[in-house]
């Protein structure tokens, strides 16, 4: 796959590359919805402040510049920060496997849907010949999206550790093929 967009946008969402301005909004984001987002992502367990933001910020740019994630901030039409979502390369076969999440405010309205099915166009545009998406098996509003977008639950698998609090153990594996 090639080097994406550094924004896509289509039918009222914007997709972003991270830049180190967003820190504050990262930060207020994730501090906002704690509980919600470190329920099934071990990285926001135990709180999440400007160090962690920055960090992340830092390794979203050196991993745009090797080719291993395209990270996205989701904004919204105020400025703050909706979520994130982005395509990381895997090992196994080389197809991109998308990941994403949604401040607490701003789930329920189809809003990673759409910010997916960007990713997924991209991908494609870019020569992927498949996608998948990875998420808990409990995390069932996670695993709503692929299913609303065409992808097949391909198959289960162990998750690797660190687990977040809500997380069962067993990842649910979708996959997209190229149309």
């Amino acid at each position: 796959m090639d080097t994406p967009r550094e924004t896509l946008t289509e039918t009222g969402i914007t997709l972003v590359r991270w830049r180190a301005d967003h820190l504050e909004d990262l930060v207020a984001a994730v501090q906002g919805s704690l509980a919600h987002i470190g329920a099934w992502l071990p990285w926001a367990m135990d709180g999440y402040g400007p160090a962690e933001g920055t960090e992340f910020l830092t390794g979203t740019a050196e991993r745009w510049e090797s080719g291993e994630a395209y990270e996205y901030a989701l904004p919204a039409p105020d400025g703050a920060l909706m979520g994130a979502c982005g395509l990381m390369r895997c090992a196994e076969d080389g197809g991109p496997e998308i990941g994403y999440w949604l401040a607490l405010p701003y789930t329920g309205r189809g809003l990673m849907t759409a910010a997916t099915s960007l990713l997924i166009a991209e991908a494609f545009r870019q020569g992927a010949e498949h996608i998948e998406i990875r998420h808990d098996e409990e995390n069932t509003r996670s695993g709503a999206v692929p299913a609303r977008l065409g992808f097949t639950l391909d198959r289960k698998e162990a998750a690797t550790e660190p687990l977040a609090p809500a997380c069962s153990g067993t990842s649910h594996v979708w996959r997209l093929d190229r149309p």
